[in-house]
């Protein structure tokens, strides 16, 4: 869906605040409209008002990749972009840097996302220069718990080895953003392709998302990361199926 009816959506469903990136490009796949927030100032201005008029922020926005082929200096539009959306956070995940470049490149995207009063919080993966939580926390020391926090994503959390003592024992501030999806407890396939289309609705798997999110700091928004099925393709197709999703994750976090 487009980012209006995104925006339309999250209000219905009671949400605090999307997550969205800049663009969608067209993927050859019905039900999948093309849209750029970059190339089109008319959307922007109607998404910053439909966020306004449904009181919703855009709490992580997405895309900032770190990357070889561009400096930190190369986001430097987009940043401004999310800045004028009212973003509260930027979300960066790495593109397979060596560690030492990896850790200056993300610590100069934090100062710029600071220098436009928006909070800053990288992503760890198994397959990603930051794999698990403790390489993440390695970064946050490097760059200052001030300037960087920390996504925990509940799929790439358990699959490199987390356990949830160890959230618990986390200063709050250190966690930035919390993503929730439910899977096997061992993985079927490999990794790259379970966090494409093989992440379930929460209690459907059998990750302890109950004892995930008990661990955690109160306060946080969770938000949701879901493979949606083909079945849901399409706005209305994608409204039912997340109408449901929603009312099942919250029972089972109630």
């Amino acid at each position: 869906m487009g980012p209006i009816e995104h925006v339309g959506l999250a209000a219905d469903l009671g949400c605090k605040a999307v997550s969205l990136g800049l663009e969608q490009p067209s993927s050859g796949r019905e039900g999948y409209a093309a849209w750029s927030l970059r190339e089109d100032a008319l959307l922007r201005r109607e998404v910053r008002a439909a966020l306004t008029g449904a009181g919703l922020r855009i709490g992580l926005g997405e895309g900032i990749e770190v990357s070889s082929l561009k400096s930190p200096g190369d986001h430097a539009a987009d940043l401004d972009l999310f800045a004028e959306l009212g973003t509260r956070r930027i979300g960066a995940r790495d593109n397979g840097l060596e560690r030492a470049p990896a850790f200056d490149y993300i610590a100069r995207l934090a100062e710029m996302a600071r220098e436009r009063d928006m909070d800053f919080a990288f992503e760890f993966s198994p397959v990603m220069t930051l794999r698990n939580l403790r390489e993440a926390l390695d970064l946050v020391a490097h760059i200052g718990g001030d300037r960087v926090s920390v996504t925990v994503d509940a799929l790439h959390f358990f699959r490199s080895g987390g356990a949830v003592r160890e959230l618990a024992e986390l200063d709050a501030a250190l966690i930035g953003h919390v993503r929730l999806c439910d899977g096997a407890l061992k993985a079927a396939m490999a990794h790259a392709e379970e966090e494409e289309r093989g992440r379930l609705i929460p209690g459907e798997g059998e990750l302890p998302l109950r004892e995930f999110v008990d661990a955690l700091p109160r306060g946080k928004t969770l938000g949701l990361d879901l493979s949606l099925p083909q079945a849901a393709l399409g706005v209305e197709a994608a409204r039912d199926y997340l109408v449901e999703v929603t009312a099942r994750t919250r029972a089972l976090l109630a």
